[in-house]
């Protein structure tokens, strides 16, 4: 859907002219400069005459438009601008008169929350370094974040809080002997390395993809919960099928590994792609990476290619709409983009002056939202940043249901994308301030770890929110000297998505 509306967008822009001829036809002269100045500021207008200059693709995440279409038509969950920029006193040792964006922008920094973070992660498998491709650590690595983020969903449980809830029993990280039970999201990976430490190849794409080697009592098997738990991993089944879908397409496509699929993706985009662009790539090619909805299960919104956002649509009459408004789903790409921020994040260089061996010619990791959950939701509600209707509130603690795709779980969803955005924006625009006054050039610049100037990155606010609720939900961190709301349960949808 993404590549087709973008190759609509290249058609569309080669008949701008005669659609501006046609609002100039429809609207005064002096509106249609004003229309051009202002959505094409590139552009030479004269009163007597319209010369169009090429116009390059100004193509950005369309999961960020959708999430702001979403977030307005469902009218549930909303953005609070005065949480987003008045909360103080989030982190100890920042000043009371720092605001939200500023605190958490320094806590990252203080706990150095980089890319590099993911290697600490016990439980990760982290590649060689320096890169090489035909190490083949660098190809079980690989395989390793592609299978671990394709089954990375509902993990959610009714018996929250109890031993009895799903959890896998295994080493506290590689080179530990200490065994815990491991719940949640980690409950996956300590499934997969116990696997691996079991000699079963699970991330290979060849064995899961394969009925005979892999049978579904051998998947059950690895997935077996702790001897205290009373249920099994969710969705075992939705897992199994798609273990089978992305192994064979890994196998058919590309040569039987996330490598191989990587080395496509440098073809295709002759080395010159983006997390964007994988991302794309990722939804393209494999339909259970493909999050997305038709809001109420059948209408799309108004988005626009040009200038990507649904507000524009405003700017014109009810008789005249212009020809590039179209009709698309409610992209939210939750899975696709942690993969390629997984693989961003992995393979990131200790010296961020050095290139990124995926990603070349820079990643443009800005380009990615958050992923869109029910973790981040909950943070951001406690933190005041997002504000529930009582109807919704009572809901979540009465542990309703909430049905994929209705409209309150796409709410909560849209919503969340757009809070980080708007999170992002203001960290940016404080640390450019903060520069101008100090007159310094960026010490502790970026949270991502100061790549050049790359931009604040959706990606490890994302990161760092997620951790951030998990230490409160595990009492190992408390918001000091803030007032927040009660954190209320995440909202409970099974879904292969998140």
């Amino acid at each position: 859907m993404y590549q087709v509306v973008k190759t609509v967008d290249r058609i569309l822009r080669g008949r701008f002219q005669d659609a501006i001829a046609c609002v100039s036809a429809t609207l005064s002269s002096a509106s249609s400069l004003s229309l051009l100045r202002e959505y094409c500021p590139d552009e030479k207008t004269t009163s007597a005459t319209t010369i169009l200059a090429p116009t390059p693709l100004l193509w950005t995440s369309p999961v960020v438009s959708s999430a702001e279409f979403a977030m307005m038509e469902t009218s549930i969950v909303r953005v609070n601008p005065e949480g987003v920029k008045r909360a103080a006193d989030y982190v100890r040792h920042v000043p009371s008169s720092c605001i939200l964006e500023e605190a958490i922008s320094r806590k990252i920094v203080a706990e150095q929350y980089t890319p590099r973070t993911w290697r600490t992660q016990p439980l990760h498998i982290c590649p060689p370094e320096p890169y090489s491709p035909s190490d083949p650590l660098t190809r079980q690595c690989l395989n390793w974040v592609f299978i671990i983020s394709a089954l990375n969903f509902s993990f959610w449980s009714e018996r929250d809080g109890t031993p009895e809830r799903y959890g896998v029993e295994w080493r506290k990280g590689w080179g530990v002997e200490e065994r815990v039970v491991h719940t949640g999201y980690w409950s996956l990976v300590a499934a997969v390395n116990r696997a691996l430490g079991e000699n079963i190849p699970i991330t290979d794409p060849a064995f899961y993809s394969s009925e005979s080697l892999c049978p579904d009592s051998l998947i059950a098997y690895v997935f077996r919960a702790a001897a205290q738990c009373r249920e099994p991993i969710p969705l075992l089944q939705e897992r199994i099928a798609i273990m089978r879908e992305v192994g064979s397409v890994l196998c058919n496509d590309f040569n039987g590994s996330y490598l191989g699929l990587l080395e496509s993706f440098h073809s295709r985009n002759f080395g010159q792609g983006t997390a964007l662009d994988l991302a794309q790539m990722v939804t393209n090619t494999f339909p259970s990476f493909r999050d997305e909805q038709w809001l109420n299960g059948r209408k799309g919104m108004l988005f626009d290619p040009l200038v990507h956002s649904p507000s524009l649509t405003s700017r014109f009459t009810s008789d005249f709409i212009p020809l590039w408004v179209l009709f698309l789903p409610v992209f939210f790409w939750k899975r696709a983009q942690i993969l390629v921020a997984e693989t961003w994040a992995a393979f990131y260089p200790e010296n961020p002056a050095y290139l990124h061996p995926i990603f070349p010619n820079g990643p443009a990791i800005n380009t990615l939202t958050m992923f869109a959950d029910y973790r981040v939701p909950q943070i951001l509600h406690h933190l005041r940043i997002l504000e529930y209707p009582d109807f919704l509130i009572h809901k979540l603690q009465a542990g309703t249901y909430l049905t994929p795709g209705c409209r309150e779980e796409i709410s909560l969803r849209a919503a969340s994308i757009v809070a980080v955005e708007k999170l992002r924006n203001e960290i940016i625009r404080l640390r450019g301030e903060s520069h101008e006054e100090s007159g310094e050039a960026g010490r502790d610049d970026a949270i991502d770890a100061g790549q050049h100037n790359e931009e604040v990155s959706s990606v490890l606010i994302d990161f760092y929110l997620w951790d951030l609720a998990k230490k409160i939900e595990r009492g190992e961190e408390q918001i000091e000297e803030m007032v927040t709301s009660e954190m209320v349960p995440v909202h409970r949808t099974r879904s292969i998505w998140y």
